[in-house]
């Protein structure tokens, strides 16, 4: 999981950072609420950490930027140490999905960002075995069938249509893929992305009356769109 960490004091993005490593997930950091913002706009998180008080845009103000101007945007955490019942409730209601008040031990905020992550998770998407219509994973074997018949896939090629529709619905961007895949976004990673995109498209037969299709998201990235099989 990619997990965006906005908050300016370093010794807390150190503590989070280390949570975040210790859970196996991978972080970026912001200092201000408005870089931030730039890159919820071209990138995809799978949840963002967000204090309060930060130069540019306070947490308040993201969230509610967030509201008016990102059509799909991840699940947001507030942490903060303003602990006014006033300050929880109007983070709420501007979108915030949970609220912790700093400081905080280390085990309680790795069980909420589990908690956030299970929650906003697709149907099936932690399932060793699953059906998404004529497809059918075998996460444990890495091993994908279509229609009952086994598909001849590389690791990676699995790895590639298994992230896909365990967020299918929901446009990737280029750099979330290639880090949670090939855990780099340099150039060569980019052809090599296009590659395996393609490979997978044919290998799977991935179109509409199959109920899924690979869109491009010209500019950002991809997205699997679940189709109606006419």
């Amino acid at each position: 999981m990619r997990i965006a960490i906005a908050d300016d004091e370093a010794d807390v993005v150190s503590f989070l950072k280390s949570i975040i490593d210790e859970m196996g997930h991978t972080s970026v950091t912001f200092s201000d609420g408005l870089a931030v913002g730039q890159s919820l706009v071209r990138e995809t998180y799978d949840l963002l950490i967000l204090d309060w008080s930060m130069p540019k845009r306070d947490g308040l103000e993201t969230l509610k930027w967030m509201q008016d101007s990102l059509t799909e945007r991840p699940p947001v955490i507030m942490l903060t140490a303003r602990s006014a019942k006033k300050d929880i409730s109007d983070a709420l209601n501007a979108g915030a999905d949970d609220y912790i008040t700093k400081p905080e031990d280390r085990g309680v905020i790795m069980a909420r960002i589990n908690a956030m992550l299970r929650r906003n998770a697709t149907v099936g998407a932690f399932d060793t075995k699953v059906t998404y219509g004529k497809y059918e994973f075998d996460r444990i074997e890495q091993t994908v069938f279509f229609d009952g018949q086994t598909v001849s896939m590389t690791a990676k090629e699995f790895e590639l249509a298994d992230l896909f529709f365990r967020n299918r619905d929901r446009t990737l961007s280029r750099n979330y893929i290639m880090e949670t895949i090939w855990r780099t976004t340099a150039a060569l990673a980019t052809r090599t992305l296009d590659m395996h995109i393609s490979r997978v498209r044919s290998k799977l037969d991935l179109k509409p009356e199959n109920g899924f299709r690979i869109f491009t998201v010209f500019g950002y990235g991809y997205r699997l769109e679940t189709m109606d099989p006419k």
